[in-house]
């Protein structure tokens, strides 16, 4: 008889708490932001607070960007100060920020409790991420990243349909609820939650600081992430040109009719792009984690990568809704297939010391993906498409819209098949290699920036959204580009 423990009892305590807590805090995050836009813009007699959309997506921009940037410089202090502790924090301000921001009606006010819940949902992120990759080996990583993202769709399938009824009584009920999930976790974090083993680390504050900024000098980790964005541009059309594309161009009752057969009264609309993703992802990953479990990193996110094409492939010749249906749920297969394993790699090579500082990096790949891809999206599809809606012409401009995209997938097919042949292997060659073709990045970043910030005023009015983009990139471009030609980083070694 073997006694090789179940995949899953492999696993220690922590890794369950950690993924429990992931699942709430998703569930907050989600809930909220499937009505945040519209309640923010709504007309004042229907319950909303009536601000223009312009000021929305200001507002957004800098709260998604807080997302996304503050996991670096939370992933550092989580390294320094403990976990556990960076925990109590971030839920408390989570908690604190969703509830005073259903309580205020004034842009200043709600705009300041929204960024302090950014703040916290930011210095979250990494220290689950960190947490995953200290409670798990090279044997059940891949596995255990797997069941950390099917958390997350858990909450982001969820915690929508919550939210439609709760907006049913009151708008406030849906910041109460996000504040009621993340209050809920300060109880397992105070009783349950035990720090990972983890070295011992009496930097000083700024210290830290200064070690996470020169993470951007490790530029074998950098490109990867570089690489691996491209892919992440695709995704983050499923929040902009397939809403639109699903508007403009596919007649959706067909839907409407089989659900209806069914005894269910459902319109299929832009929301269920979402829960098209997420429900594929519940359904699918753990068994999908499961079947590459003993397969390398790298080139399962390289197959990820090439199933993602095939999804925007289907997009590409969807005349009819389930052609679209069929091509979202494809693409999260590919989704699935490649991310849990780009988290289990970033464990993996980042250095003992500073696991939740590489774990909060990791989610460059958001801020990449998101500038570009909605940017890219949103101006291609104003210029290429919108004019040609309803007209003969239409599908065909389409299918090369679409197609257009996955050409930019395949891109970051051969990009990652040519890194794991080439930059796989920590060595003074291919250190000196990728340090070479990231400094070419950084000033592509800060080119992006200088034309961002050109975008930004060559309308009748500023464009405050994209002016937030160009200072990101700038930061990134302008940090990664002093401290790569400054330093001579030397990066992790690999599995």
């Amino acid at each position: 008889m073997s006694d090789e423990k179940p995949l899953l009892a492999t696993f220690p305590a922590v890794f369950w708490v950690a993924n429990v807590m992931e699942l709430f805090e998703r569930a907050a995050y989600y809930g909220l932001n499937s009505v945040l836009a519209v309640y923010l813009t709504d007309q004042t007699s229907k319950g909303g607070l009536g601000f223009t959309e312009s000021s929305v997506g200001f507002l957004q921009s800098l709260i998604y960007a807080c997302n996304y940037v503050v996991p670096i410089v939370g992933g550092a202090l989580a390294d320094r100060y403990g976990y556990r502790r960076m925990l109590l924090f971030s839920f408390s301000i989570l908690a604190f920020g969703y509830f005073a921001a259903g309580n205020v009606t004034t842009y200043g006010a709600v705009f300041a409790f929204l960024l302090l819940m950014a703040t916290g949902g930011g210095l979250f992120k990494p220290i689950i991420s960190g947490t995953i990759a200290r409670s798990t080996n090279e044997e059940n990583s891949g596995f255990g990243f797997g069941v950390y993202y099917w958390m997350i769709n858990v909450g982001a399938f969820l915690a929508p349909l919550v939210v439609s009824v709760l907006k049913g009584f009151s708008w406030r009920y849906v910041f109460l609820a996000s504040a009621a999930y993340c209050a809920l976790m300060l109880f397992p974090t105070l009783f349950l939650y035990k720090n990972p083993p983890q070295p011992e680390n009496t930097k000083s504050f700024g210290e830290v600081v200064r070690g996470a900024a020169m993470v951007l000098g490790d530029a074998r980790f950098m490109l990867m992430i570089v690489v691996y964005s491209a892919f992440w541009i695709l995704y983050f059309q499923n929040f902009g040109s397939v809403l639109w594309f699903l508007r403009d161009f596919v007649d959706g009752t067909p839907v409407d009719r089989f659900f209806a057969g069914l005894g269910i009264p459902l319109k299929f609309d832009a929301e269920h792009v979402t829960v098209v993703n997420a429900g594929t992802i519940i359904l699918l990953q753990v068994l999908v984690s499961r079947a590459v479990k003993n397969v390398r990193a790298l080139p399962t996110m390289v197959s990820g990568i090439a199933i993602g094409a095939l999804g925007f492939l289907c997009l590409a010749f969807a005349t009819n809704v389930w052609l679209l249906i069929l091509g979202i749920a494809v693409f999260s297969v590919g989704e699935m297939t490649a991310h849990p394993k780009y988290y289990s790699y970033v464990g993996l090579v980042a250095p003992q010391d500073k696991k939740a500082v590489y774990m909060g990096y990791a989610f460059l790949y958001g801020v990449i993906g998101s500038l570009v891809g909605s940017s890219l999206g949103g101006w291609l599809y104003g210029a290429w498409l919108k004019p040609k809606i309803g007209s003969p012409e239409g599908m065909t401009a389409a299918r090369e819209f679409w197609l257009l995209f996955v050409a930019l997938d395949v891109l970051a097919f051969f990009g990652l098949l040519a890194y794991d042949r080439f930059f796989a292997a920590d060595t003074p060659e291919t250190n000196a290699k990728a340090r070479s073709i990231m400094l070419g990045v950084y000033v592509l970043l800060l080119l992006l920036s200088a034309g961002f910030v050109w975008l930004s005023v060559r309308g009748p009015e500023v464009s405050y959204k994209t002016l937030v983009q160009a200072a990101i990139l700038l930061v990134l471009g302008g940090g990664g580009l002093a401290i790569t030609a400054s330093h001579r980083h030397a990066s992790p070694a690999t599995p």
